[in-house]
């Protein structure tokens, strides 16, 4: 085999079975060996960045690794943002690159990023994005690279990782070729932290103090959903969630307090105030979850603190016990150390005030986007993913849908790209395809990118954009009024949506009145196919944006 066909072998081999990806010159090597894989589907996005983000999207909610490739310079440089979010959102994400081979490199090759004589440095760029960034120039390294490269992707913090390949090499035969070792030691949690955290825990809920937890998105890439659920119900331990985290555990489960943060929930604010404990797993206190990583938090309660990377320890608070460990191994371990340690455990009446449960005036000229969510939150088939993009839409998602039966939600994280998961979705579906998938954007977020509607409908991916339309970058506007008592620069034009799908082969629809939107949403469901639908909202609306202390 050679070089394109060992990496291709590879992939299907950790079990990838849809990659993403550019085509030009300098990759038409492994473009021809993608072609020949019996295992592998390749999607060609309209931009590289897309197949950046539907990379993301692959590895989101699966426990494969995304990967996406691409030509050199240029097509390289459009992989960034992706990568990015990989890297801030713990994405294992593979990019593949073409490079300049050896011998041109520092004469000014078509696409040169060597970092020589006024080229972009793609090392240095690449490097900082991910976990590590291999340059792949000798047929021999092929197999320990790729080997390397798709463990790292999942070790420990899982992130994205880099290879750089001289596009003159993807020829020649790989003469040591040796099959994949792909085999990830999951990092557990030393048992004298167990012991410590169980007592500590033990000692708090025997004495009938208020201990709550809260849990991040760590917990979803653990599959810590069972063993969370049994041990929070063991000790009657109310939570609440990340926006990250929204829909791990049932939001209308007796002991769920909604979720955190400034778009958050008021049960799980007014709880958060009153506990004398905090058991946070698999977070890492993100700026909107901490309403903007306010100080005083956790003055005068426990913090107890669960997360697979050291370095998120004492990164915004400092926690009074901690463990580094996957989350599904410290929760496992924390329970088996505390049987028999607690005798009685008093039950815990709450009475959750959450968005959902909200009386949205109607009567609006337009849809409010609350009314709006908290309709598609009736809709939502079980099992589905719906996704925020940034923006409002996000901060409506987040306050105001109520997710059970195994539903998730994602919004684009801590490095938040507009448009990450308008593209991501397509990814999403590859990797869940049993799982429906919509996407609640912003108008905004939509044009940044909607031009992938077509690679949905040239390969029959049926995702349901939710376009919230209002001809304006609304967040900004708000944060400028509050600011400035003035906004400038947020509106703009949007196209006939409806007319667009149409063009491009999908289903479209307009929605003008809310009561509209359920024959339309249910017929786009039941099709089958990529599908937009364009719901005219309230410009003057505005996501909630509380403060920790009311009367500060």
């Amino acid at each position: 085999m050679n070089v394109g066909e060992v990496i291709v072998k590879y992939l299907e081999d950790a079990g990838v079975d849809t990659v993403f990806g550019g085509s030009g010159q300098s990759d038409s090597e492994i473009l021809f060996a993608l072609h020949d894989s019996k295992k592998i589907k390749t999607v060609i996005p309209r931009h590289e960045q897309a197949a950046s983000f539907m990379a993301c999207g692959y590895a989101m909610f699966s426990d494969k690794p995304g990967v996406c490739f691409c030509t050199a310079g240029p097509g390289a440089v459009n992989l960034l943002s992706g990568l990015a979010v990989a890297y801030s959102d713990s994405l294992p994400v593979i990019s593949i690159p073409a490079y300049t081979p050896k011998d041109f490199r520092g004469k000014g090759d078509l696409g040169e990023s060597s970092g020589s004589h006024r080229t972009p440095d793609g090392q240095a760029m690449f490097s900082a994005v991910t976990k590590k960034s291999f340059v792949l120039e000798d047929p021999k390294q092929t197999c320990d690279v790729l080997e390397e490269a798709l463990n790292l992707a999942f070790e420990g913090r899982p992130g994205p990782v880099n290879i750089h390949v001289d596009y003159s090499i993807f020829e020649q035969e790989v003469s040591n070729y040796r099959p994949l070792n792909f085999k990830v030691a999951p990092v557990l949690p030393a048992q004298k932290d167990l012991v410590q955290v169980a007592k500590v825990l033990a000692e708090l809920i025997g004495n009938g103090k208020k201990v709550m937890a809260l849990i991040g998105y760590g917990c979803i890439r653990s599959h810590a959903e069972e063993i969370l659920l049994r041990f929070l119900e063991q000790y009657d331990i109310p939570f609440c969630t990340t926006m990250d985290a929204k829909g791990i555990l049932p939001e209308d489960h007796r002991l769920s307090l909604g979720t955190t943060g400034i778009s958050g929930d008021k049960s799980a604010r007014e709880y958060l105030k009153a506990a004398d404990a905090v058991l946070a797993v698999g977070n890492s206190f993100a700026k909107w979850s901490t309403w903007k990583f306010r100080s005083d938090i956790f003055d005068d309660k426990i913090l107890i603190h669960i997360n697979i990377d050291k370095h998120e320890i004492n990164k915004v608070y400092k926690p009074d016990y901690f463990i580094v460990s996957d989350a599904g191994a410290a929760i496992t371990g924390i329970s088996e150390k505390m049987a028999g340690l607690v005798n009685v455990v008093a039950k815990t009446k709450l009475k959750p005030d959450k968005h959902y449960f909200e009386a949205i005036a109607g009567g609006q000229s337009k849809i409010h986007p609350a009314r709006l969510v908290q309709k598609l939150s009736d809709l939502l088939p079980d099992n589905s993913i719906i996704l925020g993009d940034a923006g409002a839409n996000m901060l409506w998602l987040h306050a105001y849908l109520l997710l059970t039966n195994g539903k998730n939600f994602q919004n684009p994280g801590s490095f938040g790209p507009m448009a990450a998961n308008v593209n991501a979705a397509i990814g999403i579906k590859y990797a869940n395809p049993g799982r429906p998938v919509i996407v609640a954007c912003g108008d905004g977020d939509y044009q940044m990118a909607g031009f992938e509607l077509m690679t949905a409908v040239e390969n029959n991916v049926p995702v349901i954009w939710i376009i919230l339309n209002n001809g304006e970058f609304n967040i900004i506007k708000m944060f400028q009024l509050r600011s400035k008592n003035k906004e400038v620069f947020n509106r703009f034009l949007n196209p006939d949506f409806v007319l667009y799908a149409q063009a491009c082969g999908a289903k479209g629809y307009r929605v003008e009145k809310l009561e509209d939107f359920e024959p339309a949403f249910s017929e786009a469901l039941a099709s089958g196919k990529p599908a937009l639908i364009d719901v005219v909202i309230d410009p003057e609306a505005y996501p909630p944006f509380e403060p920790y202390q009311e009367n500060k």
